[in-house]
């Protein structure tokens, strides 16, 4: 397999407030050490309507992508959903400014409305393929559930990387 050929892609779909995603983080840190940039983790947004403030943490993870510590800012939203529940909005850059970004700008993206776009697009795409729930995977053109259990998906997950890894077969 030549170098040039694109890395695996798994996307998950994810809902920033949703404690099934926080579990999740241990599957996908696991993941990205065992493959590097041998495969590619995209996050996707899937905000569920019974988390108030899902849709702002979405636009708040792509600002903090624009600002350069995405996965960094995931994780630290994502590790702390209760408090996201209680405070909201101020939470988000709260967080932004932990991590040593821009809080000024989280708070005015916010305000502004600049990522919409880019959460109501992946959202759209997740109903259109048949997402329900959140933490949701899709790799190789399968999709993965999370949702319900998340028993042996991080094990599945592996073995189909691992095949698309290998090339096809001859």
């Amino acid at each position: 397999m030549s170098d040039s050929s694109p890395a695996p892609v798994l996307e998950i779909w994810c809902d920033l407030q949703c404690p099934d995603c926080r579990t999740a983080l241990d599957d996908l840190r696991a993941l990205r050490e065992r493959y590097g940039d041998r495969l590619e983790v995209r996050l996707r947004h899937f905000p569920l309507e019974k988390n108030k403030h899902a849709f702002a943490a979405a636009q708040a993870a792509e600002e903090a992508w624009d600002q350069g510590r995405g996965w960094a800012y995931v994780e630290a939203v994502l590790g702390r959903v209760e408090e996201l529940g209680r405070k909201g909005e101020p939470f988000l850059v709260e967080v932004a400014r932990e991590l040593g970004l821009d809080a000024e700008e989280f708070d005015t993206a916010l305000v502004d409305g600049r990522h919409i776009l880019i959460v109501d697009a992946d959202q759209a795409e997740g109903k259109a393929i048949g997402v329900t729930g959140t933490p949701t995977y899709v790799i190789g053109g399968e999709r993965l559930d999370g949702g319900k259990s998340q028993e042996g998906l991080r094990e599945r997950i592996e073995e189909i990387a691992d095949r698309l890894l290998a090339g096809p077969a001859h």
